[in-house]
């Protein structure tokens, strides 16, 4: 059984390979059980958790495992540690150990690129990127490898931070201008495709600044209750999710604007599967505004995983 590194799953994938992949993937058969989130004690205050997902095709088995324990501190321990276990569909042998942290970066944003190339214009010209985090800079690589862009805009909490992301993809896309955003309005109203990989616990986005023919695309919570854009935005937009399960279980971009009467569950117009097989409409016209909520799926890990593995045995 292989040991795959984070460096080599870094090595190993780029985009567009990897958007084509899910693209592929996801518009293939496939089996996804729900994912098993265990808290691991019963106190009050405790959020240290350990989570099990589960997929397969018809040539790999994958199980991400992760924990994750908010409460480490210091340069010793990570909060999040995951592991991707590839195992051989057709005789069940042990095939990789591939990291899962990586695997994760490379995939969300892929799917971010997978919906972009779905329901964003095809001129779409100017990005906007919300979140300094580890994500920001695969999002740009994955938006760039699917539209032609010319500027991207970054926001952060922090303005260094959002200066770092800026130098770092100035330096690796000369021909792409990219700028710290101050102000989110503002840059809104520039922005063909905008996408949300915040903390964010209250709305960031707002549907009045969002200017008809725009793509937007929220990633960050994972929260039932919690959001990153306001109502108006969802009821106003084509409103497309990577899964319905997860997303009834955990978007609250979908589940407040449900509870509040103003859209129903019919308001999605379909998830990635159906996206990816083209059984549902997409963008239709370049006035449509689109939203596509993400909250990860188990699947992707898999083709991630899988493309890693399949480099590091070739070589």
């Amino acid at each position: 059984m292989k040991i795959i590194s984070a460096e080599e799953v870094h090595s190993a994938l780029s985009y567009p390979q990897l958007v084509d992949a899910l693209q592929e993937g996801f518009s293939s058969l496939f089996t996804m059980p729900p994912r098993q989130v265990f808290l691991l004690d019963d106190e009050a205050d405790n959020n240290d958790a350990f989570a099990l997902l589960p997929s397969w095709n018809n040539s790999l088995i994958a199980l991400k495992s992760f924990t994750y324990f908010p409460d480490n501190a210091g340069p010793e321990y990570k909060s999040l540690y995951s592991k991707i276990l590839l195992f051989d569909r057709a005789h069940g042998e042990p095939l990789a150990l591939v990291d899962g942290t990586s695997v994760t970066f490379w995939r969300t944003a892929g799917i971010s690129g997978l919906a972009s190339r779905f329901l964003s214009r095809e001129d779409s010209e100017t990005l906007l990127v919300l979140g300094t985090g580890n994500l920001a800079s695969y999002i740009i690589r994955a938006q760039a490898s699917v539209r032609p862009l010319k500027r991207v805009l970054v926001w952060g909490r922090t303005a260094a931070n959002a200066d770092a992301v800026v130098q770092q993809m100035n330096a690796e896309l000369p021909g792409i201008d990219c700028e710290v955003a101050p102000d989110i309005q503002a840059a809104c109203a520039d922005a063909d495709i905008v996408v949300s990989a915040t903390g964010a616990h209250e709305p960031l986005v707002m549907g009045d600044w969002i200017k008809p023919g725009t793509h937007t695309d929220f990633i960050g919570n994972h929260h039932a209750t919690k959001r990153e854009c306001d109502t108006a935005l969802v009821a106003k937009s084509k409103l497309y999710v990577d899964s319905r399960d997860n997303c009834f279980k955990e978007a609250g971009e979908v589940l407040v604007p449900i509870s509040e009467g103003v859209i129903t569950e019919d308001h999605i117009v379909g998830q990635l599967t159906e996206m990816c097989a083209g059984t549902i409409p997409l963008r239709e016209s370049a006035s449509e505004i689109t939203l596509f909520k993400s909250i990860g799926m188990a699947y992707s890990d898999l083709i991630g995983a899988g493309l890693a593995y399949r480099a590091a045995t070739a070589s």
